[in-house]
């Protein structure tokens, strides 16, 4: 019987929870949905200027009108594609068309998108062509247009509980009324109530199914709301294909650019180091031939220069394979090799990591690479003391977090390292987030879809 009694209480307090979390949800929902409804109020005058602007460009042939209405009807999308980002989790991808540029022909004469002219464009037709030929700008005024009708649906539960409310209260405020001296009024009667305020029982059953119903719908209208919009923002599977290609696309010359500045780099650091050292040690080699039977003492002196030569070349040799691929990382794994740049570097570097297993290669080197360039940023740019890092695997992706209680400021539009390292993590779909506020500390945080593969069961952390 205890026992019984002890599932008893466990299943009410699961139910009470349970009713406890709903509750919750629908007030969240019923907050959302005013909040939609007020924003989706201010989309009214920028549908009009964009409806305006766009009737007397095509009817009138005012062409300057359009690019400034259709660009604020981008904005109010872009807006729109953050709210239900950060309110709904649904991800909206933008599938604008890259910026229209001019390209110079042969015979003179200047292209821009799908016209040709004898003279260059002025700003305004590049403006007109980028915005009235791409299709993404016009899904954006639909969605602008159904942008009040979505507001007023999401609002929609929370207007039915403010009319089952009202309804319940009609006779003490009709009491109220008759009390000040007023009369019956045709206004109870929107209510279900009669000219004197009574509510029948029927009334009262209809007001308060009113009001329990404006919370049940509450959740399910709002994500109607945000599944709708995000319908109407969304690209068509031709678009995304087409901006992936486009991605793919940049990303591959993106790749072949850092590929071929690499190789330069190595032909560099080989025909300045490596080979230099080799000829000269070719050179104290013959001038030994020749020394060694008439002045022995000198001959043994450039042996002792050439074995000199021999070990400063080899130890080039080793730091350019590091700098290609390092045979810590291919030994023993990201992890490791982190750790060993923490080692390295002159600032007090603490490594965490939580890592069941090892990612592809190129995954591996492209990490560890711009981890790399991350300690160097902190050490001269940064004035940092102390860096952490944080690398684990979640899911699909690796994440790696490196912070520092440097001066901040850090801008990726403003340098070159942090701009290679977004090109390189792009390449393998990665991702590059910076917080970098006056002051400090500076977040970087990568992110690389991958999987990972000969499974550990330990997770390590330790301190450089």
């Amino acid at each position: 019987m205890r026992g019984q009694g002890r599932v008893r209480r466990r299943t009410h307090d699961r139910e009470r929870l349970a009713r406890r979390v709903r509750r919750a949800e629908q007030w969240r929902a019923l907050g959302l949905g005013l909040r939609m409804f007020r924003r989706s109020l201010g989309t009214v005058m920028p549908l009009a200027v964009a409806l305006a602007a766009t009737a007397l460009t095509f009817c009138v042939g005012l062409v300057f009108l359009a690019p400034p209405a259709l660009r604020l009807t981008q904005c109010m999308a872009r807006r729109e594609r953050r709210v239900l980002a950060e309110e709904f989790g649904i991800e909206v991808p933008e599938a604008y068309k890259p910026q229209v540029t001019v390209e110079t022909l042969p015979d003179g004469r200047y292209r821009f998108g799908r016209r040709v002219k004898r003279t260059v464009p002025g700003q305004w037709e590049l403006d007109f062509q980028q915005f009235t030929t791409d299709p993404a700008i016009w899904r954006d005024l639909r969605w602008l247009s159904s942008a009040l009708v979505l507001g007023v649906l999401a609002a929609v539960p929370a207007a039915l509980i403010g009319y089952g409310l009202i309804g319940q209260l009609i006779p003490v405020i009709a009491w109220g009324a008759h009390h000040l001296g007023q009369g019956d009024s045709t206004v109870y009667t929107w209510f279900l109530a009669a000219p004197d305020g009574e509510l029948s029982w029927p009334a009262h059953v209809l007001l308060g199914a009113t009001f329990f119903g404006g919370f049940g719908l509450a959740p399910a209208l709002v994500q109607r709301y945000g599944a709708w919009s995000a319908k109407l923002l969304s690209p068509p599977r031709n678009a995304q294909l087409r901006q992936r290609v486009r991605r793919l696309t940049e990303t591959r010359a993106d790749a072949l650019d850092a590929q071929a500045a690499e190789l330069r780099r190595i032909e560099r650091d080989l025909h300045d180091g490596v080979q230099a050292r080799l000829v000269a040690m070719g050179l104290n080699l013959g001038a030994v031939e020749q020394l060694l039977e008439r002045d022995p003492a000198a001959a043994k002196a450039l042996l002792a220069q050439s074995r000199e030569a021999s070990a400063t070349a080899l130890g080039e040799l080793r730091g350019l394979v590091r700098g290609i691929h390092p045979p810590v990382l291919a030994e023993r794994g990201l992890a490791d090799a982190i750790r060993a740049l923490a080692l390295d570097s002159p600032l007090a570097v603490e490594v965490t990591e939580d890592l069941p297993g090892r990612a592809e290669p190129p995954v591996e080197s492209a990490v560890y690479f711009a981890v790399s360039e991350l300690l160097t940023n902190a050490a001269r740019h940064a004035a940092a003391d102390r860096v952490w890092i944080d690398v684990h695997h979640t899911g699909d992706a690796l994440r790696v977090q490196v912070t520092d209680d440097g001066r901040g400021g850090a801008d990726a539009s403003n340098g070159s390292g942090l701009r290679g390292v977004e090109r390189r993590l792009a390449t393998f779909d990665g991702v590059l987030a910076l917080s970098s506020p006056k002051g400090g500390p500076t977040i970087v945080t990568l992110e690389l879809p991958c999987a990972l593969s000969s499974p550990r069961t330990s997770t390590s952390y330790g301190t450089a």
